[in-house]
């Protein structure tokens, strides 16, 4: 991933916070296989040492847990999170494997929301009035 609208894209997919960052993830839907991956430190987070400390650590965790753990035909995006600077990498290993197992659990944005049947306002009660 390296274009500014496939980050924007991905914000529109799934989305699973942790301490040390946010993973996003989208199917792109192209009929295409491949996983693809993007990572976004803001300036927020620090200067150019600790970001690109910080992105080094998540391509040494993406090129490990996505062939793993990803979807096919998705991408993923890492953004770091001032939590993220000084993490232990196991521990964040740990996290992108749990964030990546949140994502699977996530209902589909076409799915139906779960429905209420409690007091639905259908049986006995109050009624209408009637005849």
């Amino acid at each position: 991933m390296g274009k500014r609208a496939d980050f924007l894209a991905a914000n529109r997919g799934k989305r699973a916070p942790m301490p040390g960052f946010v993973l996003l993830v989208r199917d792109r839907e192209d009929g295409d296989p491949a996983m693809r991956f993007g990572i976004t430190v803001t300036k927020k987070i620090g200067g150019a040492v600790i970001r690109n400390r910080m992105k080094r650590r998540f391509r040494v965790l993406a090129r490990e847990l996505l062939p793993l753990h990803g979807y096919a035909g998705a991408d993923h995006v890492l953004i770091g999170r001032d939590g993220g600077k000084e993490r232990d990498f196991a521990l964040l290993r740990t996290e992108l494997e749990k964030a990546l197992r949140k994502i699977a659990r996530a209902p589909q944005p076409g799915d139906a929301p779960p429905r209420n049947h409690a007091r639905a306002g259908h049986g006995r009660g109050k009624g209408t009035g009637g005849t």
